[in-house]
């Protein structure tokens, strides 16, 4: 097979010498080198390239890019077969960056914008409170998110109110055994909307921006009980130097007695 390979190729089998097969090859290529041959080697090199990213969205550009390169070489070398594949590829790997490209601008947008939630009032459920009534306790298993649809609540833990639009009870299904990390009461009589942790888990993973904005909640949220915590425990030392530096010394109180 080798004997044949070199005849093929050209070469003498009993006097082969690298200097002989390098000028062969070289013979060999610009032969064949063509605008039809180097559209399709630059349409494999793409094709290769795909082959060899980690990330989808350089995938699709080195993708498209070769799929133009082998579109044009099926339309100059008359291969119908090659011509049609690749036009139809094209477009499925155009439709798929312009598809990633949206989410990545989704989520730069949850990242650095509002964390409003108000599109998911369609997977939610309305709920009625009256005023005084606990929604959730810290410790209760927690199943389910809240949104503050109207009226006010408060969390008790932290002193701080919850108006209309605010989201909470998030946190109960990140923490450990889905427990609830503080507890809420309804202040004044209010609406809510809820929605289920099983149902959040599906859109969480149907939906990957939703992800960005969930994070960011949760982030946020616990960057504010932080917050709440420090001012309560700067609250607490402050009260308990109070007295020692108000109250009047041993001598003092000598001098005033006698």
């Amino acid at each position: 097979m080798l004997t044949k390979f070199l005849a093929w190729f050209g070469l003498d089998p009993a006097n082969i010498t690298f200097d002989a097969v390098m000028q062969r090859a070289i013979e060999v290529a610009l032969a064949h080198i063509n605008l039809v041959s180097l559209l399709a080697l630059a349409g494999a090199a793409f094709y290769v390239a795909t082959l060899l990213m980690r990330t989808i969205v350089p995938l699709r550009v080195l993708g498209i890019i070769g799929d133009l390169c082998f579109i044009a070489y099926g339309l100059l070398a008359h291969s119908v077969t090659v011509f049609f594949m690749y036009l139809l590829m094209l477009p499925i790997n155009a439709v798929r960056l312009h598809q990633m490209l949206k989410l990545i601008r989704k989520a730069r947008t949850a990242a650095q914008g509002d964390l409003s939630m108000s599109w998911l009032e369609p997977y939610m459920t309305r709920r009625h409170y009256r005023k005084g009534t606990v929604l959730f306790r810290k410790g209760d298993i927690a199943n389910e998110m809240f949104m503050a649809a109207s009226g006010e609540f408060r969390v008790t833990e932290l002193g701080k109110t919850l108006p209309a639009g605010v989201v909470f009870g998030e946190l109960g299904f990140l923490s450990k055994n889905n427990r609830r990390t503080q507890s809420v009461e309804c202040t004044e009589n209010g609406v809510v909307l809820t929605i289920t942790y099983d149902k959040l888990l599906e859109l969480y993973f149907q939906n990957p921006e939703f992800g960005y904005y969930f994070l960011r909640l949760t982030g946020d949220r616990l960057m504010e009980n932080m917050a709440g915590l420090e001012a309560q425990v700067a609250a607490h030392k402050a009260a308990a130097a109070e007295p020692s530096e108000t109250r009047p010394s041993s001598d003092a109180m000598k001098a005033a007695i006698s």
